[in-house]
C-alpha cells in the first residue's frame, strides 16, 4: 500500500492505477482529496468495470426505462384518485355548516324549558296535526288480574295522564 503523499502525487483524473485505487478505498482523507479533483473516481474505486449485466447493456437500459415508465404511470393513476386537501376542507366545512344549522334550527323551534304555549295557539292548530297516538287509546279497562298504574301530570287536572297496564292477557300490540 502506498502512503498518502505518494497517492497525492500519483493521483490524476481518470486514473486506473490499482495501487492508487486501493489506497483510495482505505483512506478517508485521500478519498476527500480525490473526490474534489474527480467526482467519478468513487465509481472507479468500487471496481467491476469488466462486469456486464445479463443480456447486455441495451437489455439493462431497456429494463430500467420500462421501470421508469411503470413508476410514472403508478403516480399518475394514484394522483387522479386522491382527493385534494382543498376539496376535503370544503366537504368538512359543508358538513360543519349543515350540522350547526340543524342544531340552531332545532334550538329555535323547540320551546324553552318551563315555557308553555298559550291555549289559543294550541286551539288554533287543526286536530289532525295535534293527534300523535299511533296505538289505540284505552279509555276503560277492567280486569281482576291487571295492575294499573296512573302517573299524574304536573299541569292541570284535566291533562292527559300516563297510564301503565300490566296484564298477561292484554294483546302485545296494545
Amino acid at each position: 500500500m502506498i502512503s498518502c503523499d505518494s497517492f497525492r502525487t500519483r493521483f490524476t483524473a481518470d486514473t486506473e492505477d490499482t495501487l492508487v485505487l486501493e489506497h483510495l478505498r482505505a483512506c478517508d482523507r485521500c478519498l476527500d482529496f480525490a473526490v474534489e479533483t474527480d467526482p467519478d473516481v468513487m465509481f472507479r474505486a468500487i471496481g467491476g468495470g469488466e462486469m456486464v449485466p445479463p443480456g447486455g447493456v441495451d437489455a439493462f437500459v431497456t429494463g430500467v426505462m420500462q421501470q421508469v415508465r411503470v413508476r410514472a404511470a403508478e403516480s399518475t393513476v394514484t394522483a387522479r384518485h386522491a382527493v385534494s386537501w382543498p376539496r376535503r376542507l370544503a366537504v368538512a366545512a359543508t358538513l360543519a355548516a349543515g350540522i350547526t344549522g340543524a342544531m340552531l334550527y332545532n334550538q329555535a323551534t323547540a320551546p324553552a324549558p318551563g315555557v308553555t304555549k298559550p291555549v289559543a295557539a294550541i286551539a288554533a292548530k287543526p286536530a289532525a296535526l295535534t293527534t300523535f297516538a299511533t296505538k289505540p287509546v284505552v279509555e276503560t279497562y277492567e280486569s281482576e288480574s291487571a295492575t294499573i298504574v296512573e302517573m299524574p301530570s304536573e299541569g292541570a287536572a284535566d291533562d292527559v295522564k300516563i297510564v301503565m297496564i300490566f296484564d298477561e292477557n292484554l294483546p302485545a300490540d296494545l
